[in-house]
C-alpha cells in the first residue's frame, strides 16, 4: 500500500469521504464507458459499411483503368479530388468527434466533343471513390478517436475498482482497527484505575482500631 496515512481520527474522516467521492465518481465512470462502448459498436459497423462501399466503388472504376491515360488534356484524377471537405461534430460522452457532411470537388471545363464518351461517367466514378474514401477516413479517424478515448476510461474504472477504492477501504480498516484498540485499553485502564480507587476506599473504610483503653473501635 503506497498511500501514507496517520491511524488518527482526523485521517480516518479523511479516508471516508476520499470513499465516498470515489463511490460517486465510479457510476459516472461506467456510464461514460457504457456509452463509449454502444458508440464504439455503431462506429465499427458504419467502419465497415463504408469500407464496402469504397471497395465496391474501387472495383466498378477498374474498367476504365486503362483507358484514364487516353484523354488528351483532360486530367480526370485532379477534377476528382475532393476541393472542400465539410463535416460537423458530435459529442459522444463529453467527446467530440467529426462528423461526415459533403464533399465539394472542382468545376469540371473540359470540351465534350474531345473527350471520348466514357469521361462523364468516369468521372463521376471517380468523384464516388473519393467521397466514399473521405467517409471512410472520417469514420475511420471517428473510431480512432472512441477506441482511445475509452481505453482511458478503462484505465481509470480499473484504477477506482480495483486500486483506489480497496485502497481507502484498507485504510479505513486498519485506522478503525487501531482506534479501537486504543479505546479497548482505555477502558481497561479506567476499570483498572476504578477497581484500585474502590479498593483503596474499602481499605480505608474497615480499619481497626484499639484505643487507649484497650477498646476496639470500627
Amino acid at each position: 500500500m503506497a498511500t501514507k496515512f496517520k491511524l488518527t481520527r482526523p485521517e480516518l474522516k479523511r479516508f471516508r469521504d476520499v470513499l465516498a467521492r470515489y463511490t460517486r465518481f465510479l457510476p459516472l465512470l461506467k456510464l461514460k464507458q457504457q456509452q463509449l462502448q454502444i458508440t464504439m459498436r455503431q462506429v465499427n459497423r458504419a467502419r465497415q459499411d463504408s469500407l464496402l462501399a469504397l471497395k465496391q466503388a474501387r472495383e466498378k472504376m477498374d474498367s476504365y483503368k486503362v483507358l484514364l491515360n487516353d484523354i488528351a488534356g483532360v486530367n480526370l484524377q485532379t477534377l476528382a479530388a475532393p476541393e472542400t471537405i465539410k463535416t460537423s461534430s458530435s459529442n459522444i460522452a463529453g467527446l467530440n468527434i467529426p462528423v461526415f457532411e459533403e464533399v465539394f470537388f472542382p468545376q469540371a471545363q473540359y470540351s465534350l466533343f474531345a473527350t471520348p464518351p466514357w469521361a462523364d461517367q468516369a468521372l463521376i466514378d471517380l468523384r464516388e471513390i473519393s467521397c466514399r474514401q473521405v467517409e471512410f477516413d472520417i469514420v475511420e479517424q471517428q473510431y480512432q478517436l472512441l477506441q482511445k478515448e475509452l481505453t482511458k476510461i478503462n484505465q481509470r474504472v480499473n484504477l477506482f475498482e480495483k486500486v483506489k477504492i480497496p485502497e481507502a477501504q484498507e485504510i479505513i480498516r486498519l485506522i478503525r482497527i487501531k482506534l479501537g484498540d486504543e479505546m479497548t485499553a482505555a477502558v481497561g485502564r479506567a476499570k483498572i484505575a476504578k477497581s484500585k480507587i474502590a479498593e483503596s476506599g474499602s481499605s480505608s473504610s474497615g480499619k481497626i482500631h484499639v484505643d487507649a483503653y484497650g477498646g476496639i473501635n470500627a
